[in-house]
């Protein structure tokens, strides 16, 4: 039996909107390989966003903090939407998603696009143009225009109101988050596209110069191109089976993956870990969340697509947690539900009924079921 002191630590925030929805579907998929697989692991819920403030008086507690703090892995589900905006500002800033992301220093976000063949009937963009997608944006995820000082809105003295936001870089912040995508781009087809906006930023000037230096210097059996964003956006959605790994700033990775949902059919369809740099033993400490928001919309309603969740506890398997297997196994699973037939309202097409949000976990669950029998 596995002792206690050998259980790797999930931390799991559900957070707000559908996150505990999406989330619990996650936990019981975390659960199956607990029970079925044996893995050493040890969930902990803990508390954050509205309803923490109220019990505690603030978003993110000391608890929950400290609590990341020790974990292997955090299963994030999503934050934002009515129950937070009407709290103080200062209160929202200090317990957003990136305190937590800058507490840990997790700043690379790594998030693959795929396009799956059972929903090209019902993707956005046709068929022929999606065959053959898989590619992977590495994101920066702690510096740029979201962490920049100055920022703030003033009054000018002619009454004139002023929003400022600083997008601003350092060598290392830049070399880091690009060494993990070109190590990355060795895992694949050694092929690396960086994205910016060198022709009107500073701050893409320096990004291209020590992407260049860094190719160089160490990683020169890559194949390294430059795009601008706003060309790469067209790209994402013109023809995404072009791409590879894309590495981007923290504001051009944001617009960009939602973009490229597109090619994955939803961004219900999207997961995503935020890491820091492996370990002796090869593992990752990370926090995976799926790409998609907290839809406050249809919160509540048991409709939300819980794959994009799902897909980023596959992420966990094999980044943190060292069960290669169990993610190839989780991500079959997800194919073979898929193949099935079973939809959520978002990636549903003509003809299909929409399934509930706990019916996709269920489906999951039996593909797993079936694949492990």
């Amino acid at each position: 039996m596995t002792q206690a002191t050998n259980l790797l630590k999930v931390v799991v925030i559900g957070g707000e909107g559908i996150g505990p929805e999406v989330t619990d579907q996650s936990v019981r998929v975390l659960n199956w390989f607990i029970d079925r697989r044996h893995a050493p692991l040890q969930l902990h819920d803990a508390p954050y966003g509205a309803e923490a403030y109220r019990e505690f008086g603030q978003i993110l507690p000391a608890q929950t903090m400290e609590a990341v703090r020790n974990a292997d892995a955090i299963l994030f589900g999503a934050t934002g939407g009515p129950d937070l905006d009407v709290l103080p500002k200062p209160v929202r800033h200090q317990g957003s998603l990136l305190r937590i992301r800058e507490g840990l220093t997790l700043f690379a976000n790594l998030r693959p696009i795929i396009a799956h063949a059972a929903l090209f009937a019902s993707a956005p963009l046709k068929a022929e143009v999606l065959e053959g997608v898989d590619f992977v944006i590495v994101r920066e995820l702690v510096g740029a225009i979201y962490f920049g000082q100055p920022r703030g809105i003033e009054t000018l003295p002619d009454g004139q109101r002023r929003g400022v936001n600083t997008q601003v870089y350092t060598t290392s912040e830049i070399r880091r988050v690009v060494r993990v995508a070109f190590e990355l781009a060795r895992t694949r087809k050694h092929r690396l596209c960086s994205v910016d906006k060198a022709n009107v930023m500073e701050s893409g000037v320096l990004w291209r110069e020590e992407v260049d230096k860094l190719h160089q210097a160490e990683f020169s059996d890559v194949d390294l191109s430059h795009m601008y964003v706003d060309n790469c956006a067209m790209q994402i959605v013109r023809k995404p089976n072009q791409s590879d790994v894309i590495v981007t700033d923290n504001l051009f990775g944001d617009i960009l993956s939602d973009c490229a949902a597109m090619a994955a059919g939803s961004l219900g369809m999207l997961p995503s870990a935020a890491i820091v740099p492996r370990d002796a033993a090869g593992r990752s400490k990370a926090l995976y969340e799926p790409v998609h928001g907290s839809a406050p919309d249809i919160a509540g309603k048991n409709i939300a697509n819980p794959l994009a969740s799902i897909q980023s506890v596959a992420m966990m398997l094999r980044m943190t947690l060292g069960r290669p297997e169990d993610a190839d196994l989780l991500e079959r699973a997800v194919r073979h539900t898929l193949e099935a037939g079973h939809r959520t309202a978002d990636i549903a097409g003509r003809g299909d009924t929409p399934i509930s949000t706990f019916a996709m976990g269920d489906a999951v669950l039996a593909s797993l079921d079936q694949i492990a029998a």
